[in-house]
């Protein structure tokens, strides 16, 4: 980069406004809160089992099911809610009820009370993640959104990095209950940030009458999806129960689609699937989640089982890739604010490619910290160039009126994406009767995964749109 080149670069970050940074720095915070729950709620949950010994194992199931499926079944209400009553507002209540929710899971004197107070930390979830992506957006200029954006995108790659090292050191010095309590003061301190830094956006294009008959469509639709998804294991993916799971949530999806086409104000507004970058968008980001976490989450006790290696070994292999992308998202955002997302996008469907090519020619039986350290690093690449940058290139085009909406509805295609990836690893691995067994079908999860990078790549390289710089 030329010296001149350098200094308009600097001088380009320099007028972005104070206020801007704040908030990002405040909705990075939150992100960060929010991800490295998901890492440490897994390595708690051993003790949480031995706390509640009593407590049948699908009854402790749903410590971590109940709040998936409600953060996923309440993110389009939510949506509208930000957009129509106001970002800031919905935001920092959202903030109230996780910090509530964290202090009874924290105290909860029983599984039944720590179900319920995960359901209540799902609520306040499900109002920050649309509420807080819509925030971010409008205090940047789209010219810097993608940087914006790759800041943000690098906390879930730090809380993958530092997340089973941090959970590691709460869980053995304060038990299970430390890894609710330590989000209150975080929750506390972003609430606080939120109410002097954060500005107030909504859309005057809503109004106060939404398709109310929707709403219990939508959310019941969505929840009972993804409670068949994460529950096909354990039912039996030919079970009566999950086919009924799966038919009804099919129905109630398709009568709230039906009602949203045809009502003045609909939850959702489907003219935002006529944005041709919002619909590859989410195509994309089905194809990069489903790939990644279906490789990434089987990994740990893939290396357990088979190498007989403990728990923070298998961190020290693992971490590398996360933090990885975490310090190129940042980078990566800089790049799609010049060139647009999609370049980076299908480079890191390329880099993923790769790493699970590498994976099928290196790893084995055999313990070997580079057969895993190797393949992560590159597929860190892939995270950090795929992970912020599909959510810039989903909301592109995106009218700022519909912030909200459209980030709700990203966040549903990446929540069922997500409990869809989980699902498919676990059905492919199943219960391995052996070292040789379990490589086998560890070959065949990489092998998908590197189908969809490829599919990734093909998407954005040829048929995401080159220019998304106007709003539709």
């Amino acid at each position: 980069m030329s010296d001149t080149t350098a200094e308009e670069e600097a001088s380009s970050l320099a007028s972005v406004p104070r206020s801007s940074w704040l908030t990002l720095g405040v909705t990075s915070m939150v992100g960060f809160m929010v991800s490295i729950e998901i890492t440490v709620i897994a390595l708690a949950f051993p003790e949480i089992r031995s706390a509640f010994p009593d407590a049948a194992e699908s009854t402790l199931s749903w410590i971590i099911t109940a709040y998936n499926i409600g953060l996923a079944a309440l993110l389009l209400v939510a949506g509208w809610a930000a957009d129509r009553f106001g970002r800031k507002r919905v935001f920092l209540i959202g903030l109230v009820v996780f910090a509530v929710g964290s202090l009874a899971a924290g105290a909860s004197p029983g599984v039944d009370s720590l179900i319920v107070a995960r359901v209540l930390q799902s609520v306040g979830g499900a109002m920050q993640f649309p509420s807080g992506l819509a925030l971010l957006l409008n205090a940047f200029v789209p010219e810097k959104r993608q940087l914006a954006i790759g800041i943000w995108g690098a906390m879930g790659g730090l809380a993958a990095a530092v997340g089973p090292p941090l959970g590691g050191v709460l869980v053995g010095l304060f038990g299970w209950r430390s890894v609710f309590l330590i989000n209150v003061p975080i929750s506390v301190g972003a609430a606080v940030g939120g109410v002097i830094w954060l500005t107030e956006s909504r859309s005057d294009a809503l109004t106060d009458k939404v398709d109310l008959i929707s709403i219990p469509f939508g959310t019941l639709g969505v929840g009972s999806l993804l409670l068949g998804i994460v529950k096909g294991q354990d039912w039996g993916w030919t079970s009566p129960n999950l086919i009924a799971t799966f038919v009804f949530g099919l129905a109630l999806i398709s009568l709230f689609v039906v009602r949203s086409g045809r009502h003045p104000t609909p939850l959702f507004d489907l003219e935002l699937f006529r944005i041709k970058s919002f619909t590859l968008g989410n195509v994309g980001s089905v194809f990069f989640v489903v790939a990644f976490f279906a490789y990434f989450v089987p990994l740990p006790t893939f290396i357990q089982d088979t190498w007989g290696w403990g728990v923070f070994r298998t961190g020290l292999v693992v971490v590398p890739g996360p933090l990885l992308a975490a310090v190129l998202s940042p980078l990566a955002g800089r790049f799609a604010d010049r060139h647009g997302a999609a370049p980076i996008v299908a480079l890191g469907g390329v880099f993923g490619a790769a790493a699970m090519g590498l994976h099928l020619l290196m790893t084995d039986t055999e313990p070997s910290a580079m057969t895993i350290v190797i393949p992560g690093t590159v597929l860190g690449i892939a995270a950090g160039c795929s992970f912020a940058m599909l959510v810039g290139a989903t909301m592109s085009d995106v009218p700022p009126h519909r912030f909200g909406m459209a980030g709700a509805g990203r966040t549903t295609v990446f929540q069922l994406a997500l409990a869809t990836a989980i699902a498919v690893a676990v059905a492919i691995v199943g219960r391995p009767a052996g070292p040789a067994d379990h490589l086998a079908v560890m070959r065949i999860l990489w092998i998908v995964s590197l189908a969809l990078f490829v599919g990734q790549t093909m998407l954005f390289g040829i048929v995401f749109p080159r220019s998304t710089r106007t709003a539709a």
